[in-house]
């Protein structure tokens, strides 16, 4: 006598599996973000760290455009600079600080694809673009809390 399966039909299942919680990158970016200029003093820049609580931030041009991106790492060698030559922290500007070859990711990623550009890269933010314009920003902490929210999902 053969062995009989219990479970009954299984229900066809797609290829594609749907999610119900959201997981696209515009989900759970920052919107409303601080932004800096490329004139600005770097002393500028690292009081408004302060006052946000913020730990970096895009540059955006006259126009709109990102140019780049400053952090407390970017500050880091302003400071670092002002001690070597016995100086205060002076009114440099940002675009000296300033990386300018900003790593991007698009707006339609979804957050496991964003987990994997911050697993090979050494970013703690990274900007959303949608045509070329800058519409957000999105952390590795924004990426763990999506995570969390998901946890409950099935993957």
């Amino acid at each position: 006598m053969g062995i009989k399966s219990f479970q009954g039909r299984r229900a066809k299942t797609d290829a594609k599996k749907e999610y119900k919680a959201p997981i696209m990158v515009t989900d759970y970016m920052t919107k409303k973000l601080v932004t800096f200029t490329p004139k600005q003093s770097i002393l500028a820049v690292m009081e408004t760290f302060t006052k946000y609580n913020i730990s970096g931030g895009p540059v955006l041009d006259d126009n709109g455009f990102l140019v780049g991106i400053i952090s407390e790492a970017d500050c880091m060698k302003q400071i670092s600079e002002s001690r070597y030559f016995n100086q205060p922290i002076l009114d440099k500007s940002v675009e000296r600080f300033m990386t300018k070859n900003v790593d991007t990711i698009p707006h339609d990623m979804s957050i496991f694809d964003a987990a994997g550009v911050f697993h090979k890269g050494n970013r703690r933010r990274l900007p959303v673009m949608q045509d070329g314009l800058l519409i957000g920003q999105i952390s590795r902490k924004d990426i763990v809390v999506a995570a969390l929210k998901l946890s409950g999902q099935n993957w």
